[in-house]
């Protein structure tokens, strides 16, 4: 009872900040709808293959049983992979490997100090993919088994006041996080379908972030590129390297596109270096060259740090808002962070806002047009409808219109659009 009434009593209150913000909008236009269309998809649920889960999961298991082997056979000796002190034994005292310093514990055998040994012996390699396989194996394929509903689908949570950005996340279980960079986690979207006679109709947003970087910073480079239509990260690529376009070679093309959504994240040379694998004096070269030639992105990035010094906030183009009280720590490196963010929120908490309004405008086009059609999950900047075959194609159309049309934009947001059975087919 006390809660309640503390609730009334805030209610005013927070709602003459909404306004005094400039948020009102935000709040009843966008977040208010919303709670209701994410209701809608955690009652709708996403339909799985159970049968097929459960078999893959075998698989993965007599994979990870051959790599053990593998790794037993390699070392010496049977142990148990998944102790820490056996595994620092085998190791750094069977085999010699360097190590860091002993603790009381034993030696560290975390990924970095994995990751820093590639190379140095065939047991390194092997026990890293076998850490991949288990984590999917118990995490996806044995995690996934304990959450499906009687009725055969999966119910995920969706919160849409978690993230600091504003972005919704996904819990018991996070759908938003199946992994996709690997062969292996990639195949789990086979086993996410849809029922007889439905399919899923897929739709994401095309380097959205990008698009909006382009729009904020008022780049022209980056804007001609977007409406001609152009490949951003070969012209990236062109501009840093000084070559035409047709000159950019496929390893020129992965820098840039690293430098590119680099950028975005505020990442810094060292951090660069690591993900492309060159010098930190030639990844801090890539980014003073794109900085350099798109001087548009190049003045948002100072404009966005002086403001946020200055208001103690940043805010994305809807007014949504996040306050950086790290900008004032006497902490260089917490500084440091606050300045990423600040650079990052108002691309990615624009971004979040984006995907939330195409949410609602889909999901009220489909109503109103009667459509059996619904929306079953969001990931980020994807959206995924069940629908009728026979109401397929509409339905994409309609996922295509409201995402493009959710915001205007000096750059035109475009949205691709795939359907199939199983959410991997539906991928493209």
């Amino acid at each position: 009872m006390d809660t309640a009434l503390a609730v009334r009593a805030l209610a005013p209150v927070l709602l003459r900040k909404l306004t005094e913000n400039g948020q009102e909008k935000l709040y009843r236009e966008v977040e208010l709808p919303l709670a209701r269309v994410l209701a809608q998809m955690e009652h709708a649920g996403f339909l799985v293959d159970a049968a097929g889960i459960a078999a893959y999961g075998e698989t993965l298991g007599k994979k990870l049983a051959a790599i053990e082997q593998e790794i037993v056979d390699a070392v010496g000796y049977p142990f148990n992979l998944n102790s820490p002190k056996q595994l620092g034994e085998a190791l750094f005292v069977k085999l010699g490997l360097p190590h860091g310093k002993k603790t009381k514990t034993g030696w560290s055998t975390s990924a970095d100090v994995l990751d820093k040994l590639r190379g140095a012996h065939p047991a390194i390699d092997a026990l890293l993919g076998y850490r991949k396989l288990s984590k999917l194996k118990s995490t996806y394929t044995d995690g996934l088994l304990k959450v499906i509903a009687p009725d055969g689908r999966i119910h995920s949570s969706f919160n849409q006041v978690e993230t600091r950005t504003g972005r919704i996340s996904s819990t018991e279980p996070n759908l938003q996080n199946i992994p996709v960079r690997s062969a292996e986690g990639r195949e789990l979207r086979r086993f996410f379908v849809a029922r007889p006679g439905w399919v899923l109709v897929d739709a994401d947003y095309s380097q959205i972030e990008l698009r909006i970087l382009a729009h904020i910073a008022d780049d022209a480079a980056m804007i001609a590129a977007f409406n001609n239509h152009e490949d951003i990260h070969t012209i990236t690529a062109s501009q840093v390297f000084g070559m035409p376009p047709e000159y950019v070679t496929p390893i020129m093309r992965s820098r840039a596109k690293a430098v590119n959504f680099g950028i975005v994240y505020g990442i810094g040379a060292f951090s660069l270096s690591q993900d492309i694998g060159v010098s930190v004096k030639e990844a801090d070269s890539y980014i003073k060259g794109y900085l350099q030639k798109f001087s548009g992105v190049r003045d948002y990035m100072e404009r966005v740090i002086r403001e946020a010094h200055e208001k103690g906030y940043v805010e994305t183009l809807f007014g949504r808002r996040r306050v950086l009280p790290e900008l004032l720590s006497s902490n260089h490196n917490m500084r440091a962070f606050g300045e990423r963010v600040a650079r990052n929120t108002p691309i990615q908490g624009t971004a979040a806002d984006i995907i939330k309004i195409a949410m609602v405008r889909v999901r009220d086009r489909l109503e109103r047009e009667q459509m059996q059609s619904a929306l079953i999950l969001q990931v980020h900047d994807e959206l995924i409808v069940e629908a009728p075959e026979d109401e397929a194609a509409r339905a994409g159309q309609i996922l295509e219109e409201e995402m493009e049309g959710a915001a205007s934009l000096r750059v035109r947001l475009e949205a691709d659009v795939h359907t199939g059975h199983t959410w991997y087919d539906a991928k493209g």
